[in-house]
């Protein structure tokens, strides 16, 4: 970085370029866009339904009618991807997760709908077995809890196939099993789907600020009291972060999220350092409703906090951001 010296008062007067909103907008380094933002939906069953979740506020379960109404939404303001994460009737898990590879549950049906609806808006789909699994775990696990790496990532690549037939465009592996993006892309290319692409979760911690989605997706019950250090990454580490990025960039990754955002932001900064791929952070549950809970406690603004918030990933080197409230902060906006 080129630092500027011999500038001196009264001649440099850095307050000029802060005189009003639109000096300030013509001389910012860092803007918040529609392209910018990727929105999570939550799918259950039933028909015109909607369920609060507990502890994550603003933030709900849609039926699938429902959830295609929140995606036009999302595409009018400018959003051009949504994430989506379906619930899965507890009847349904079993220690397998079985039901993540049904090419007729909810998530493939969710996509059809969906892309039959509003075409253009770019389908995430989370591939993952905790949503599946009676244990709660991202994988199969032994009768240590260990998550089975390779056995699991058979079953992670029969779901990714059959998310791709539905019509998603872009996979996004969330289990953090070593080698599963090499694998899914393997699986996609030899059945003819090379133009799907991964959005990889290469550095996502074990984090204490997953609660709410962990309620949100009905696995909080099943993890019980277990955590899932044994594949999730340490929170002590950072250079292993760039280790992690290059292997799934090795792999076949076209884009990789960090996550969370806001505790790591060093590790958002280190990436976009050393990379050159589209960065994305997930905003997570913990992170959304922590604002929340701050603004509706004090006489803090829940935009304006969110908005600093959003802007400090983007100024750590995020391409883009995926957020609870992306409809909600561009409204306040005036997209």
């Amino acid at each position: 970085m080129q630092i500027y010296c011999g500038e001196k008062f009264p001649q440099t007067r850095q307050r000029r370029l802060r005189l009003n909103q639109s000096i300030r907008d013509l001389s910012s380094e860092n803007f918040l866009i529609p392209p910018n933002l990727i929105l999570p939906i939550f799918i259950i069953e039933g028909v015109n339904e909607t369920e609060t979740i507990l502890n994550l506020p603003d933030v709900h379960r849609y039926s699938l009618d429902l959830a295609v109404k929140r995606v036009q939404e999302a595409k009018q303001i400018g959003i051009k991807a949504v994430m989506l994460f379906c619930v899965c009737d507890q009847k349904n898990k079993n220690p397998h997760g079985r039901e993540a590879i049904n090419p007729d549950n909810l998530m493939c049906r969710a996509i059809k709908t969906i892309k039959n609806a509003v075409s253009d808006i770019l389908i995430i789909a989370d591939v993952a077995l905790d949503p599946y699994t009676s244990h709660g775990h991202d994988g199969i696990i032994d009768e240590n809890s260990i998550v089975k790496n390779d056995e699991t990532i058979e079953i992670l690549c029969q779901q990714s196939l059959i998310q791709a037939k539905a019509g998603c465009d872009i996979i996004s592996p969330s289990d953090m099993m070593d080698g599963r993006v090499s694998h899914i892309r393997q699986t996609l290319d030899s059945h003819g789907f090379q133009n799907v692409l991964i959005m990889s979760y290469s550095a996502k911690y074990a984090s204490n600020l997953y609660g709410p989605f962990r309620q949100a997706v009905g696995s909080d019950k099943n993890l019980s009291k277990a955590d899932k250090k044994n594949y999730q990454m340490d929170y002590r580490n950072s250079n292993e972060s760039l280790r992690e990025i290059a292997i799934d960039i090795q792999e076949g990754a076209d884009q990789i999220i960090i996550k969370p955002a806001t505790f790591y932001l060093d590790i958002i900064k280190l990436a976009s350092q050393n990379f050159v791929i589209p960065i994305y952070a997930y905003h997570v549950s913990g992170e959304f409703a922590g604002l929340k809970f701050l603004a509706k406690n004090t006489q803090i603004n829940f935009e304006e906090l969110y908005y600093e918030n959003l802007i400090a990933i983007k100024r750590a080197g995020a391409s883009g951001i995926i957020s609870y409230g992306a409809i909600e902060i561009l409204k306040y906006l005036n997209f």
